[in-house]
């Protein structure tokens, strides 16, 4: 056996039991968190009829999960980087555990949102830390199959908070419904703390280095040139999907509750598919000689190009709207692998958490303020919200994320020429 077949052969021995101990147990968190995350699209009806929540009302109540998520990336990296994966998943997945508990005994909408908020922060690192064990535990080439099939548990998380949701309600109200996701959650943070092995550090950060490593990754202009294009989709992809998408289909539409339950799982099976086809594509592209950054580019104005079909209410089936769109905001996989890329394995934690931190709080401004603009129509004597208000606050997002492309080609084009001319003076100088 040659040197390169037993190498090969070391690779694949050494990412089964990955997948087993590590890949398993960081897939089921971030499909929790997922779940978490889209599941008020489906329970919003459930939500407005106990608490009487106004459009504006619901999408704030929803959107502080994305705020405490978001207010937690830049520690959660931090902590990822200096403790590893396995404690601080284990810890937080606790945190969101207590979230739902209490989301599920909420008397009052503060109690509801203080669980809400308490959930953002308990599913925090779900990704963060499953990316950051991927980089430890994974050889190179594998790590960016690895991502995409993290990021396509979450589509599973998605597709669970519909129709299987839908069904169980047939058993336990929505209360009954958070108690077991609490249950399961405090399982899995066992799971996570007993069985994925301890991150390999040669070396332990202290604080000051800690911080250091954060501040070059946010002075780094290769993050901020991508970095707001992929908050701005991203963003919009997480705000549509977890909440907007059931209230368009409903309002605009009006499509039944047993349709909008199908529409919506079928964009979780899209969002599931669209992750593992974006790595496969980011391969098959390079082999070709294009970039993971310019096929980044290219998917996110066929994102845009989705979002104005929904927003001008073009005649094409909701679900086909809908799958396409969530099969395109998956590109989050391409944008974590260029900044994953762009940084040593001991900045991964925090260069991906600040990536994150920007798409979090992307979505919690854009679910917020889509309820915002649709609360500005009232409702039509069948209770439903003009489609106009929809159009409106959709129209608004595209804007801000084709300022954000504009940003992106400018940034990349000043890079390659400040790369060019840097070429042009070595050559001259010899």
């Amino acid at each position: 056996m040659g040197d390169a077949d037993r190498d090969r052969n070391d690779t694949h021995g050494r990412t089964r039991p990955v997948m087993l101990a590590v890949f398993a147990p960081f897939a089921v968190g971030y499909f929790l968190s997922y779940l978490f995350r889209t599941i008020a699209g489906p329970m919003s009806d459930r939500l407005i009829g106990a608490f009487g929540l106004g459009p504006r009302d619901l999408g704030v109540l929803t959107s502080v999960y994305f705020l405490a998520f978001a207010a937690f990336q830049i520690p959660a990296g931090l902590l990822i980087d200096r403790y590893g994966p396995r404690l601080v998943q284990a810890a937080l997945l606790a945190v969101a555990a207590l979230g739902a508990a209490l989301f599920a005994l909420a008397p009052d909408r503060g109690t509801l949102m203080l669980g809400r908020a308490l959930i953002g922060l308990g599913t925090s690192a779900a990704l963060v830390s499953g990316l950051k064990a991927l980089a430890l535990w994974l050889p190179a080439e594998r790590r960016v199959t690895g991502n995409a099939w993290l990021i396509s548990c979450g589509g599973l998380g998605a597709m669970a908070s519909t129709v299987p949701v839908d069904l169980a309600t047939g058993v336990l109200d929505w209360r009954g419904i958070f108690g077991v996701l609490a249950a399961a959650t405090l399982v899995v943070a066992s799971v996570v703390w007993r069985c994925v092995p301890e991150a390999p550090r040669a070396h332990v950060p202290d604080a000051r280095e800690t911080w250091r490593g954060l501040g070059v990754v946010f002075g780094d202009a290769r993050f901020w040139g991508i970095a707001p294009l992929s908050a701005s989709v991203v963003g919009a992809a997480f705000a549509i999907h977890g909440l907007w998408a059931a209230r368009w289909l409903a309002d605009a539409r009006h499509v039944a509750a047993g349709g909008v339950g199908l529409d919506l799982l079928a964009m979780g099976a899209c969002l599931t598919g669209g992750a593992a086809m974006f790595g496969a594509l980011a391969r098959l592209a390079r082999r070709f000689g294009v970039s993971t950054t310019a096929l980044f580019a290219g998917c996110g104005l066929v994102f845009m190009t989705i979002e104005a079909g929904i927003a001008t209410g073009v005649a094409v089936p909701p679900v086909v709207l809908l799958g396409a769109f969530a099969t395109f905001g998956a590109i989050t996989v391409l944008s974590f692998s260029i900044v994953g890329g762009l940084f040593p394995t001991e900045l991964v934690g925090r260069a991906n958490g600040a990536l994150n931190v920007l798409h979090l709080g992307t979505a919690f401004l854009m679910q917020a303020g889509i309820g915002a603009v649709v609360e500005m129509w009232a409702p039509g004597a069948d209770g439903h919200v003009p489609a106009a208000a929809y159009a409106v606050a959709f129209l608004g997002v595209i804007a801000v994320q084709a300022v954000a492309f504009i940003w992106f080609v400018v940034s990349t084009r000043g890079r390659r020429e400040a790369a060019r001319r840097e070429l042009y003076f070595r050559v001259n100088a010899l």
